[in-house]
């Protein structure tokens, strides 16, 4: 057990040293919410025990799918640290297991798991054992389906296949009502209880069965991760490629961004993952027979897409200096002609196909697709200078080549913010169409140039500017300090609190109840889901969405406003 004690202790150790500014706020925030889910969670074991079952498969899923989602999951301790001790893979992989229970994530499980304890307060013997292998399959599981993904994403094959499959299964989530609705699900489903996150509350319920299978599933979760740290490494490139020719500057950078979309498995991982939930979360309501979200599913491609290209100048790592070296060559301009080159033809391929299968809405369509792409291509970069991420290099990259960056949060921040700005440049082209018809066509195009025009020159002039800096983040992982620096750290904690909130929930007003709410009142989608607004008499529903909007907006400003407050003098 020493090395297992070690391992652990490693990590402790890291983090420890680790959740320190920033990242300890964050950490903070996530934990604080994850208690509150786990209370929740545990709540259910007084109500019935098929619900609490449920809960558990909720939380297995987001043990399997939220580190494939979220760059990789826990990294803290890796296996190449240990590479020249030739440990046996049994041995590295029942310690990197050890080390994988210290952390906030695991703590929060094992305290939603209490319900185990509480359903089997009679029969203890059972239940704790119980509780104690009911988390470590979920651990076990995340590893396996990390591990997996990563193997997947060494071949080109792989990465597509992979990323359409976790679209899907991330779509599905998200419209998880269709299924209930289509299949006339009014309870728990019975095989809820069968699955391996149920067994926990099988044993606890006496069925020693439950516990054998508990117990036997940590084993061979274990011998199939020993086996999966021994497949675990770079992907060999492939042979020789035609060389790259161009004639100008800006040929030049499209041609090597084209190549690298081509090359690099991550990307090609993320666009087909946004490719797959943009088509399946607009075709999930066919099971319930309305096929009216069928033709978004063009727009939510490219506004996906935009997410996972957020960090566009952080994931090339440090390379970022060979654009630096060579002033006044139009990088910005040639990625954004790249990202569309790439995107475009498939988000128009998708919108167009769909669109003529349902028979319209063709100006709404139009006009959202027009101003989406422009006011993605004018994002992806603007974001990706502004609010930049330090990423890895990709020739550093671990065995996991999900693992991008060790900056998870910010990764996950920028997405988000990146989905409600895209989200917004395209509002008022559909509004237009709604109210007017051609007209919001007219009014897409001349947004999505807008915002492609300018968003680009901010772009470049930030680049320009802010060049070194960018450098120097990316090289250190650390922002330069400045005095006009996006920052919280001089806020008192009740200031940081209200910013922290105002930023990480601003979100849910202004993009699903505002500006979704309002796209399915205008599509006349009633009583839809949660959308408050939908539920609104008719002469209220388009207020209740602007006021949403309003206040998401409120939110933001309220916390930009906070952030770039002087200090408080004394």
């Amino acid at each position: 057990m020493a090395v297992e004690l070690t391992m652990a202790q490693m990590k402790f150790a890291i983090l420890r040293h680790s959740y320190r500014g920033q990242r300890a706020q964050t950490a903070g925030t996530g934990a604080v919410l994850g208690v509150v889910l786990a209370a929740g969670t545990v709540y259910l074991a007084f109500v019935r025990p098929e619900l609490l079952a449920a809960g558990y498969a909720v939380w297995l899923l987001g043990w399997m799918l939220g580190p494939v989602f979220m760059g990789g999951g826990d990294e803290t301790v890796r296996p190449e640290y240990f590479a020249l001790l030739g440990l046996p893979r049994r041995r590295l992989a029942t310690g990197l297991l050890t080390a994988a229970f210290v952390g906030v994530a695991p703590l929060v499980s094992l305290t939603a798991l209490l319900g185990i304890v509480i359903i089997g307060r009679g029969n203890l013997l059972l239940a704790v054992p119980a509780m104690l292998l009911q988390l470590a399959v979920f651990v076990l599981l995340s590893k396996v389906c990390v591990a997996l993904v990563g193997l997947a994403l060494r071949t080109r094959a792989g990465a597509v296949a992979s990323g359409l499959i976790n679209g899907a299964i991330l779509a599905a989530l998200g419209q998880v009502w269709v299924f209930f609705v289509a299949f006339g699900q009014t309870g728990i489903p019975t095989f809820v209880l069968y699955l391996p996150s149920s067994w926990g509350v099988q044993a606890a319920q006496g069925r020693a069965w439950a516990l054998a299978a508990l117990a036997a599933s940590v084993l061979v979760l274990l011998a199939l991760w020993a086996a999966l740290l021994g497949r675990r490494g770079r992907s060999v490139s492939g042979g020789g490629r035609r060389p790259m020719a161009a004639s100008t500057p800006a040929g030049a950078i499209v041609a090597k961004e084209l190549r690298t979309w081509s090359r690099d498995l991550v990307r090609n991982h993320q666009m087909a993952f946004a490719l797959s939930y943009g088509v399946c979360f607009a075709a999930s309501p066919l099971l319930v027979g309305w096929d009216g979200m069928l033709p978004y599913a063009g727009p939510i491609f490219v506004v996906m897409a935009a997410a996972m290209s957020s960090n566009l100048y952080g994931s090339d790592g440090t390379a970022l200096w060979l654009t630096l070296m060579t002033p006044g060559t139009p990088d910005v301009r040639g990625r954004q002609l790249a990202w569309l080159s790439v995107q475009a033809p498939l988000a128009v391929l998708v919108t167009v196909s769909f669109t003529v299968i349902v028979g319209g809405p063709w100006p709404l369509m139009l006009a959202l697709l027009a101003a989406l792409l422009g006011g993605a291509a004018g994002l992806v970069p603007l974001l990706a200078v502004y609010a930049l991420v330090p990423g890895t290099d990709p020739h550093r990259r671990a065995g996991n080549p999900l693992r991008t960056s060790e900056d998870d949060g910010g990764l996950t921040g920028l997405a988000y913010l990146m989905l409600a700005l895209v989200v917004l440049t395209g509002l008022p082209a559909a509004l237009v169409a709604i109210w007017f018809g051609w007209a919001g066509v007219a009014v897409g195009v001349l947004t999505g140039a807008l915002c492609w025009w300018g968003f680009g020159l901010l772009a470049e002039r930030r680049l320009l500017s802010h060049g070194p800096e960018l450098l120097e983040t990316m090289r250190t992982g650390r922002k330069p300090v400045s005095s006009k620096s996006f920052q919280l750290d001089h806020l008192t904690k009740t200031q940081q609190a209200i910013a922290g909130w105002c930023f990480g929930l601003g979100a849910i007003p202004l993009v699903p109840q505002g500006i979704l709410a309002a796209v399915f009142v205008a599509n006349d989608t009633l009583r839809h889901s949660w959308f408050l607004a939908t539920y609104m008499p008719s002469g209220l529903r388009y207020p209740v969405a602007a006021a949403f909007i309003a206040a998401g907006l409120a939110m933001y400003g309220t916390g930009v406003w906070l952030a770039r407050s002087k200090p408080a003098t004394a």
